[in-house]
């Protein structure tokens, strides 16, 4: 299983991997010390050999040592010994990456299940002293600590101290673990090159090999960049020729530009000119405006210091006017207070009248109330002496009341009845409303596991759908998918079904016929293309069956129930899946039971059960009868979470029919009672009026006779109450004269307040008609001085207007004035030299600019300066088609060009260094490369010479120059009648891989520098390989009567087989 090259020592054999403990104290072995080979034979290895490989608690092991030879080691042992246990810790040990091994991407997971530590320790051979390298790995932290020669390190420091001694454990060419053999045939071509250059390949091979494809990136780069630019230069020569005559153009373009630039140089100036001649005259008419208006302002200081005066004596009368008005309001007052008492006088006048009026209208009304009572009383006694014997009715009446009190209580016995049935109903209702809604929410529960079903399987889902449509097709019931028929108790245990039961039996329909599966197979997988699985029920049903160990025996483990009462399902399903997947025998435990899951294995012999998160499958060795266990974690459940009882679902369908059939009961005896009711009703009130009609007649007489008595008493009472209207009158009569004179003293007093207030009038007249005479006088200066006023406003307007025009005027010739200097390039405090009145500054105009010409020679008003502009620029846009920046964009262009120009020699010279680098590089690398081929290609086809096989290793170039494309190609053929073929993950077969990886390698072993190489797991032509003395055979053994590793002496046991030896002949 491990191979190492360039060593010799004896075979050493390997410590047995240790069973399952038989009780605690077994459970932590001591560790054994670590020691180097003995010094006659170190010199037999090379630098980096394995010396020793110690395990604790790591894997399968509790503790052991290996100590392989320094040539070829053969690891043997039967399946699950711990073979592959060895290759993990040699990865692990010498710094290896967990997921390189395929295993596990955790280092927490290859410490020993139960452990909390575990411990891989590598010594490798050096010369200069061995190198120990201790890894110790702790599962709570999942993080390790590592010790070179005992003392304390980084794993940094380890990757540099292995990769010193040219160790790869990440190369598939020296380190190739059981799960990465078939990946060695998916190396690519450039892949494997690279691989086999780490490999055995001098160590400047591989460095050369990136060199080149460095510089082979920057030999296209340049290639690339010399192109362009080339090709760019020569753009720009040509274009510059193309545009060299609108250059020319440009500056004749130019010099009517300068003289353009000069006019409206002078034009500034003399639109300041106009501007200020303009302002110096509405300064002028401003001044004279602005005089007129003081004049206007001190002639209207009389009239208003005497309209102040009118105002002040106005003020005097309006108080004189308010205090008459005062006087004249509460005088008022006091008139109004006496007519309101005379009013009351009047009134009280009034109302003893009144009521003297009201006693005689009442003695009236009291005679003839005794007339008409009188009357009245005449007229009931004559009807009492017509009115005939009634006593003979109280039989009819008797009879009528019976019959009347029969009917009552039928009436009541029927409403009775009628609010019982209402009552009926109305629970009917509420339950069928409970009912519907029940089966609602199963309804809801059922489309989600059907969404699921959809979204999942949609063939499984289509199948459903016809099958619910065409069950009249079948003889006997046809299930659903499981999936679907399965209702748990509990969702949260819907994980440990989804894990026992695969997912193609989990959507599969459940047959109770043969005949009946295969027409549906028929009709959904051939005719529709639908991809369902469907299964068949036992004959004998299984889903009865007990267990055959009692729960209450596994309770003590942890153990809280077996698979099949975590759920509920039709016994023809349950029946199939007890007796395909035997859910009567798993048990399920809880976090309780992985805690003491050896002793659960030990006790139980349980094949499979599942703890809170795991599930446990438990075999027998065939080797050794012992007990092997495999654990997986458990996949979060997907389908069965949601919870659907189809059976009670079933049950509330019936319900509600009977339901139903009740309300439409309780309905039909209610129209019944209601008839009856309305029958009854109507009787009852026939009864009622005949019964009232005796009534009637029978109590006339009576009620006659009381009516007369009653008259009688309210005759005796009227004729009683009498009243003395002359007396009245004389009081009443007394009482107003009383209140008349009262009157009359009051009425004088209100004349003399009359007067009063007449009078106060007249004073209050006269003071508003001075009032008006002031206000008429005050109006009449307030009018002139409004007409001074408004001529004033027109005068000031005028001001405000000129005063704004001088001052636009004077912003205007600032402006102009700056625009000026701007144009003549002065400065704000500079002032306008001499020579701008008399010659325009000299202004360069680049190519063949014209001489400087004076200002007076220019034309000295704005229409003319226009005019010759309008000339100017009608020149100047004549050579249209030019662009304002082409001189600058050719005199560029021309120091561009020139530049390219350099930049190019300096890029072709580069690129002519990088080819030389390159062809020297390439002779150093390439020639080594194709003589270490083919010394492999040698050595790979006499291996598969010497199996009547053929094989070949060649170098493969696509594209000389592309150096990261070269690649090694291996070619096979285990077949005389077929032709060579690339070796890939797909043409050969899983022995014809695993065969040519192992030659190969084997071809690269005489050319190894690696100091060992591991090939796990290959096993083809290996069973008739001769035995070597240099050869070390290490066998795994396991079975209970192996001694523990710390007691294991090879040198005991062949002085013991001596002995044994020696005995024999004497007996």
């Amino acid at each position: 299983m491990a191979t190492s090259s360039g060593k010799t020592p004896t075979p050493t054999p390997l410590a047995s991997k240790r069973p399952l403990p038989k009780d605690p104290s077994s459970e932590v072995p001591s560790k054994k010390k670590s020691s180097a080979p003995p010094l006659s034979l170190s010199g037999h290895f090379v630098e980096g050999s394995i010396v020793r490989i110690a395990m604790e608690n790591f894997l399968t092991y509790d503790i052991c040592e290996v100590c392989p030879g320094p040539h070829l080691n053969m690891i043997i042992g039967a399946n699950g010994t711990g073979k592959s246990s060895i290759v993990c810790a040699i990865c692990l040990g010498l710094a290896g990456k967990p997921a390189f091994m395929g295993r596990a991407d955790k280092v927490g997971f290859f410490v020993k299940r139960g452990c909390s530590k575990g411990m891989v320790e590598i010594e490798l051979f050096r010369s200069s002293g061995n190198l120990v390298i201790t890894r110790e790995i702790d599962v709570a932290k999942n993080q390790s600590f590592w010790f070179i020669n005992k003392k304390s390190t980084t794993q940094k420091v380890v990757e540099e101290q292995v990769a010193a001694l040219n160790i790869q454990v990440g190369n598939l060419c020296q380190f190739l673990p059981q799960d990465k053999v078939g990946e060695f045939a998916k190396l690519s071509k450039i892949e494997l090159l690279e691989a086999t250059e780490k490999s055995i390949g001098p160590p400047e091979m591989h460095r050369y090999h990136c060199e080149l494809k460095n510089f082979r990136e920057k030999e296209k780069q340049l290639e690339t960049s010399c192109k362009e630019k080339t090709e760019y230069l020569e753009k720009m020569v040509q274009r510059n020729e193309r545009y060299k005559q609108d250059v020319e153009r440009f500056y004749e373009r130019k010099r009517h530009l300068d003289l353009i630039e000069m006019l409206e140089a002078k034009r500034p100036w003399v639109e300041y000119e106009n501007v200020r001649q303009e302002y110096e005259e509405v300064k002028l008419a401003r001044d004279r405006v602005k005089d007129e208006v003081r004049k206007l302002k001190d002639g209207q200081i009389p009239i208003t210091r005497r309209i102040e005066e009118i105002e002040m004596q106005r003020h005097n009368l309006e108080a004189q006017i308010k205090a008459k008005a005062t006087d004249i309001k509460e005088t008022s007052q006091k008139c109004k207070q006496k007519q309101d008492v005379i009013e009351r006088k009047d009134k009280h006048i009034e109302e003893l009248q009144q009521a003297l009026t009201v006693k005689q209208n009442a003695e009236l009304d009291r005679q003839r109330r005794i007339s008409n009572t009188r009357k009245m009383i005449e007229d009931l006694q004559n009807e009492l002496r017509t009115t005939e014997n009634c006593v003979n009715l109280q039989p009819q009446i008797d009879d009528i009341t019976n019959d009347l009190r029969r009917v009552q209580d039928e009436k009541e016995s029927c409403e009775s009845e009628i609010i019982d049935k209402l009552k009926e109903r109305e629970t009917l209702e509420k339950e069928k409303k409970s009912v519907n809604d029940q089966i609602v929410q199963f309804d809801n529960l059922m489309n989600q596991k059907e969404d699921k079903l959809r979204q999942r399987y949609r063939d499984t889902y289509d199948a459903v759908l016809w099958l619910r449509n065409n069950r009249d097709k079948f003889k006997q019931r046809v299930y659903e998918p499981i999936m679907l028929m399965i209702n748990m108790k509990d969702n949260k245990n819907a994980k440990y079904i989804e894990n026992h039961i695969p997912s193609n039996d989990l959507r599969a329909f459940v047959f109770e016929s043969q005949e009946d599966m295969e027409v549906f197979l028929k009709e959904v997988r051939d005719n529709k293309k639908l991809r369902v699985n469907a299964v068949i029920a036992p004959r004998s049903s299984y889903a009865d069956r007990a267990p055959s160990r009692s729960l209450n025996e596994l309770k003590q483990y942890g153990f809280f129930s077996y698979l099949r009462e975590l759920f509920d399902a039709p016994a023809p399903v349950m029946s199939y899946l007890c007796s395909q997947y035997h859910i009567h025998e798993v048990p399920v435990g809880t976090e309780r039971t992985r805690e003491r899951i050896e002793r659960v294995i030990q006790e139980t012999r349980l094949k499979q059960m599942y703890t809170a998160e795991e599930k446990y499958v438990v075999k027998t060795s065939v080797y050794s009868n012992k007990v092997i266990s495999s654990n997986t974690s458990l996949k979060v459940a997907q389908f069965l979470t949601v919870t659907v009882d189809l059976e009670q679902r079933r049950h509330l369908e019936e319900h509600l029919k009977e339901i139903n059939r009740k309300l439409h009961a309780v309905e039909s005896g209610l129209i019944a009672l209601r008839e009856k009711n309305k029958h009854l009703e109507h009787k009852d009130n026939e009864l009622r009026q005949r019964k009232k009609e005796l009534l009637e007649r029978k109590n006339k007489k009576r009620q006659l006779e009381q009516k007369i008595s009653s008259k009688l008493g309210s005759l005796k009472l009227m004729e009683q109450d009498t009243c003395n209207l002359e007396e009245e009158e004389r009081k009443a009569n007394t009482k107003i004269k009383e209140t008349n004179v009262q009157k009359a003293k009051l009425v004088t007093e209100l004349t003399n307040l009359i007067k009063i207030c007449t009078s106060l009038h007249i004073q209050k007249v006269d003071l508003i008609l001075q009032n008006t005479t002031v206000i008429s006088e005050k109006n009449k200066l307030e009018s002139d001085y409004m007409a001074t006023s408004s001529q004033l406003r027109v005068k000031e307007q005028h001001f405000i207007e000129l005063d704004e025009n001088r001052q636009r005027l004077l912003q205007k010739c600032k402006e102009l004035m700056r625009r000026a200097r701007q144009v003549c390039n002065l400065g704000a405090e500079q002032t306008v030299p001499q020579e701008y009145q008399t010659q325009v500054p000299n202004i360069p105009n680049g190519h063949n600019s014209s001489p400087p010409m004076a200002f007076q020679d220019l034309p000295n008003t704005l229409d003319e300066i226009d005019a010759l502009l309008t000339e100017e620029r009608s020149r100047a846009s004549c050579f249209t088609g030019l662009n304002p920046t082409v001189v600058e964009e050719y005199t560029k262009r021309e120091e561009e060009i020139e530049q390219l120009t350099e930049e190019l020699k300096i890029k072709k010279v580069e690129l002519d260094k990088y080819r030389e680098s390159i062809s020297q590089v390439k002779e150093r690398w390439l020639n080594p490369l194709k003589e270490l081929v083919e010394k492999i290609n040698e050595k790979f086809s006499n291996f598969f010479s010497s199996m009547q096989c053929a094989g070949e290793v060649d170098l493969h170039i696509e594209n000389e120059e592309d150096y990261d494309k070269y690649g090694i190609r291996i070619r096979v053929k285990f077949r005389s009648s077929t032709q060579l073929h690339e070796l890939t993950p797909h043409h050969q077969s899983g022995g014809e891989r695993s065969v040519s990886t192992m030659l190969y390698l084997m071809a690269l072993q005489e050319l190894n520098r690696c100091p060992f190489r591991v090939v796990d797991e290959i096993n083809q032509l290996l069973q008739n390989l001769p035995y070597s003395e240099k050869m070390t055979v290490l066998f795994v053994y396991n079975g209970p009567h192996m001694l523990e590793p710390n007691r294991w002496n090879l040198k005991a046991f062949q002085r013991r087989r001596r002995r044994i030896t020696f005995t024999q002949p004497s007996q």
